[in-house]
């Protein structure tokens, strides 16, 4: 089984949505998961955008707390866990992806690692010398501290992840 393939039958196990797409197609395939009030931030890659997207990209914390969906850039992906990495920024990153009830997180399949331990070689660096902060994200937000499982009591309810192919 490919990386690819572990990392999607995980999504599955986890109830979390995924499309896979290329560069040229992100625009139209985004459209078919977005909500009408969707908020997110710049795309920190060379190739992807979201400017020609319906999606603000300078939401106000009340545009935030309206919207339905957040869009953020996943910057890594865990294969064995189903888990992506979103690294927070000055912009509304976080905020996007952890306040609407549905978060899309746009991921490069290059991006896949296959374990915790390729995740933690990869990000070292990163996470000792420039001083950033990441969420690790598994599947839709949920607890069961009170008793049944209640999804999105600390996140989103519901997440897809769009793969992006690589080039």
């Amino acid at each position: 089984m490919s990386q690819i393939d572990r990392f999607l039958d995980a999504l599955g196990r986890l109830e979390v949505g995924w499309t896979c797409s290329t560069a040229d197609e992100l625009s139209s395939v985004l459209e078919e998961v977005l909500s009408p009030s969707s908020v997110g931030a710049p795309l920190p890659f060379e190739d992807l955008s979201l400017d020609e997207t319906d999606v603000n990209l300078k939401p106000s914390p009340a545009d935030i707390d309206a919207a339905a969906t957040g869009v953020t850039a996943a910057r890594l992906a865990i294969a064995s866990y189903g888990s992506i990495l979103i690294q927070s920024a000055v912009d509304a990153t976080e905020a996007a992806s952890l306040f609407p009830d549905r978060h899309v997180a746009i991921l490069r399949a290059s991006d896949i690692v296959p374990d915790m331990a390729a995740a933690f070689e990869h990000l070292g660096p990163t996470l000792r010398n420039d001083a950033v902060t990441t969420i690790l994200a598994t599947g839709p937000s949920a607890t069961a501290d009170m008793g049944a499982l209640v999804k999105g009591a600390h996140g989103p309810m519901e997440v897809h992840v769009l793969l992006i192919e690589d080039r």
